[in-house]
């Protein structure tokens, strides 16, 4: 693409990005997977748990870009609801971490498959192959995202 058709999309892009926000705030609340016994956001921490293992509640915060209070009152959830549980940390014995259950990994599998339905849904009258396209781009835009939010910038 050149510099001007990037230029060009920008708008567009903003306002898209915009209205994806709006839509998957909406979205959320049609997944089907029942009363798992934590908020939504609360549940999204499950991912990084399962993916990473055992995390600190500051760096599941600094994983979901939030703010270390919000993330700690979700965790409090997820403990309060068996689906992580509290361990100590071996590199630091006054440190806990928050590991994922059994529970946990059960729900993990329930929000996995209500998410891969509910777009398998909505991408069904696709052409043959725009979905993968589509991904393709979508993780190059979110891997640009990460880099630029990365690099140290000064105040504009």
């Amino acid at each position: 693409m050149h510099e001007t058709d990037t230029q060009d999309a920008i708008p567009q892009l903003a306002d898209e990005l915009v209205r994806f926000a709006r839509l998957m705030a909406r979205a959320k609340g049609m997944l089907n997977i029942g009363d798992l016994g934590a908020e939504f956001s609360a549940l999204m921490l499950l991912f990084p748990l399962h993916h990473r293992g055992p995390l600190r509640t500051t760096d599941l915060a600094e994983i979901k870009q939030a703010d270390p209070s919000t993330v700690s009152r979700q965790v409090a959830q997820l403990v309060k609801a068996g689906l992580a549980r509290r361990e100590a940390d071996p590199e630091d014995g006054r440190a806990s971490r928050l590991a994922i259950t059994e529970a946990g990994l059960v729900a993990v599998g329930k929000l996995g498959k209500a998410r891969q339905d509910w777009l398998g849904e909505v991408l069904s009258d696709w052409p043959e192959g725009r979905a993968a396209a589509f991904a393709g781009l979508f993780a190059q835009f979110n891997s640009s995202v990460e880099a630029h939010l990365a690099t140290p910038r000064e105040n504009v």
